[in-house]
């Protein structure tokens, strides 16, 4: 049974490691996304990077992408830049593959 357990400790570390990396790559995603919208707002690096912060902590407000999504549309709305969700999401899907490729790149 030792080769069994083994295995199977094997296996739940991978499935821890492959956790904590997609939770890394959501957040440093996030932050991208809220320099994004930042940027599109007007705000000085200060206020970008607290921003930034900001659109971290909305995305445990629900799983799943909504809670954010809801966030920068509203933010960028009340800011008076005009945007669509489907910019946001569009947005969203680049700065996911952006924050994947710099894990790629640090494992490297």
């Amino acid at each position: 049974m030792t080769t069994f357990d083994d295995r199977e400790r094997a296996f739940e570390s991978k499935y821890a490691r492959d956790q904590e990396m997609q939770f890394k790559v959501i957040a440093r995603r996030n932050r991208l996304l809220g320099q994004w919208a930042a940027k599109k707002m007007g705000l000085t690096e200060a206020e970008a990077d607290a921003y930034a912060r900001d659109v971290i902590r909305a995305d445990f407000e629900e799983a799943g992408d909504e809670d954010v999504i809801r966030k920068l549309l509203g933010d960028l709305t009340s800011a008076g830049v005009e945007v669509d969700e489907a910019a946001i999401r569009q947005a969203l899907e680049h700065k996911t593959v952006e924050a994947r490729r710099h894990f790629i790149e640090v494992q490297s």
